[in-house]
């Protein structure tokens, strides 16, 4: 009896085809785009979403301070009167420990929050100017406000 021998010819099909290759590439491509094409809207609506619950955080914070210290505070102190007890020792006297909000955030796209006292639109405006950084727009460029509610 002789061993039989396990060793296989040279197969010239082992492997895939360059064809084979480039279809399965055109297929992950038009997955790829068809998951971009539903997942960016996403992330753009959920942007606008996070700064509207950032100003609605802010808007409550300056109630806060509101009611503590008997005025809003003025467009000079800014959001950062949020954070940074008044010089005047009276109003520093009635200053929330810690602030009325931990840390001051920033946008969605990385820029700080405007603040108006008085608002244009009420009696204090907080407010992102969007994706393009400029007043006005449209679409992901439109401000964000605590008037758009």
């Amino acid at each position: 009896m002789t061993a039989k021998d396990t060793s296989r010819p040279e197969d010239k099909r082992a492997g895939f085809s360059l064809l084979e290759l480039m279809v399965v590439l055109v297929i992950i491509g038009l997955l790829a785009t068809i998951v971009v094409i539903n997942v960016l809207p996403s992330q753009d609506r959920a942007m606008v979403e996070k700064a509207r619950a950032d100003i609605a955080t802010l808007e409550q914070a300056v109630e806060l301070y509101r009611l503590e210290l008997l005025s809003y505070p003025s467009t000079e102190q800014g959001l950062e009167a949020l954070v940074t007890a008044p010089a005047d020792p009276r109003l520093s006297a009635r200053f929330r420990e810690g602030g009325y909000i931990r840390r001051l955030p920033n946008d969605p796209w990385g820029n700080a929050y405007l603040y108006l006292q008085p608002g244009e639109h009420g009696t204090v405006d907080i407010y992102s100017l969007g994706r393009d950084g400029r007043p006005g727009g449209e679409g992901q460029d439109a401000d964000i406000g605590n008037w758009d509610e």
